[in-house]
């Protein structure tokens, strides 16, 4: 079992996208630092076999909440079930999000942009408006907010038009939450993640398109990494903000040409 550390301890965390890959990865890694922890997402069962085993690891508080964050009614009854049970939320991680197959972008259906869209941006934002609704009114005030930026929020793949299109305006909604968090004591930052070692990943080994056209395999890194550093950005004080932090495959082909 991990020991928990203390800079979470009485802190509440809510983790989206929290039952598998990155945001398991985070929900472990603040639960081992005293955080107790909201996950949510869609599948019921791959939530609640993820807290069982969690909390298993780390002793400490996990609780699955099933929700949509792109469907409005489903996060109102999120933030009102955390409200309910924690009567504060110190930590929100916009982690949830989809993807597209890898298609040229005249071929990506209307129905895929409008899921991607929902998945990718809209839960993030409608997240972010109930986090503000809490953290602005609880006792102590504030608290923050960390987006799941990814490398694509800079720098597209080749046929990830949907994608790259949602990240980068997860940009946009982080600095706009940082300046009008200001005054609340809400802080806001963002986590440009390159080639974390999940599922979504696993073809990187075998070889992915390349900006001039050929297949090439790129490096991955633990899912741990991405933890500690989310981790980090969560302990600094109200008064302190990663504003962005990009962590990534040391040798994959983001920087330079290539």
């Amino acid at each position: 079992m991990a020991q928990a550390n203390g800079s979470g301890d009485g802190k509440i965390a809510l983790v989206t996208g929290g039952g598998t890959g990155v945001g398991r990865g985070i929900a472990e890694a603040l639960s081992a630092e005293g955080y107790s922890i909201v996950v949510t997402g869609r599948r019921p069962d791959v939530l609640d076999a993820a807290a069982a085993e969690i909390a298993g690891r780390t002793g400490g508080t996990v609780r699955a909440i099933v929700c949509d964050v792109g469907n409005p009614d489903q996060v109102a009854d999120l933030f009102a079930a955390v409200r309910t049970e924690f009567g504060r939320l110190d930590l929100l991680v916009n982690n949830a999000g989809s993807n597209v197959p890898p298609v040229p972008l005249e071929e990506v259906t209307f129905k895929q942009w409008n899921g991607i869209v929902a998945a990718n941006l809209t839960g993030a934002f409608l997240c972010t408006q109930h986090a503000f609704r809490l953290m602005k009114t609880q006792t102590p005030r504030g608290g923050r907010i960390i987006n799941n930026g990814s490398i694509s929020a800079q720098t597209p793949r080749p046929n990830s038009a949907p994608y790259t299109a949602t990240k980068h305006a997860i940009t946009g909604l982080t600095k706009s939450t940082a300046l009008d968090g200001r005054m609340h004591d809400v802080a806001c930052g963002q986590i440009d993640i390159g080639n974390a070692a999940t599922d979504m990943t696993a073809r990187m080994s075998t070889g992915v398109l390349q900006a001039n056209g050929e297949v090439a395999a790129e490096p991955t890194i633990p899912i741990g990494h991405i933890a500690d550093a989310v981790v980090y950005m969560a302990s600094l004080p109200l008064s302190a903000n990663v504003l962005t932090m990009t962590v990534m495959a040391t040798k994959m082909p983001l920087v330079g040409r290539g």
